[in-house]
């Protein structure tokens, strides 16, 4: 086990779309997802914790049929969770088996915290802004992912 007051990833991430360039798709320009999806994932706007649960309707291309799910689905923004993957493929796949209605429900309920803590896991000793460090308009003393919804109110909210 390594020990680091900080980890600092520059990957320089950026989706390799090259292989799609005969598909039609909706990107919006800047972040590089599609353009119902990307206001909801601008990273200017939020953080780890604060991006809504969304499905099929914000990852529809004009190219019939075609979705772009998990990571490479927020282009360029860094905001992805790999629960928001499996919501994306459950609400796309309800959508292909004809049952719009489960395609526009939501199941995700992200905890009260935000996602930098979870009961899963065992307690650890790593302090949760080494996973999610806040934004620098927050308060010092603000969560690591800022104030988010509680999961009532996530759960609340329609789908659009």
């Amino acid at each position: 086990m390594v020990q680091a007051d900080r980890m600092i990833v520059a990957t320089g991430f950026r989706p390799d779309l090259s292989f799609l360039r005969e598909v039609r798709l909706g990107l919006d320009p800047a972040v590089e997802a599609t353009p119902a999806l990307a206001p909801l994932i601008d990273p200017n706007l939020h953080a780890c914790g604060s991006v809504r649960p969304h499905g099929e309707a914000e990852l529809r291309h004009p190219e019939a049929g075609f979705y772009i799910a998990g990571m490479k689905s927020y282009g360029r923004a860094p905001t992805f969770l790999l629960a928001t993957g499996q919501e994306q493929v459950r609400s796309i796949a309800a959508f292909l088996a004809g049952d719009v209605a489960a395609a526009r429900r939501v199941e995700l309920v992200l905890p009260k915290t935000g996602v930098c803590s979870t009961d899963r896991a065992p307690a650890s000793a790593i302090p949760q802004s080494v996973f999610c460090a806040p934004k620098p308009a927050l308060a010092a003393k603000a969560p690591c992912c800022g104030s988010a919804a509680s999961p009532q109110q996530v759960a609340a909210e329609p789908a659009e």
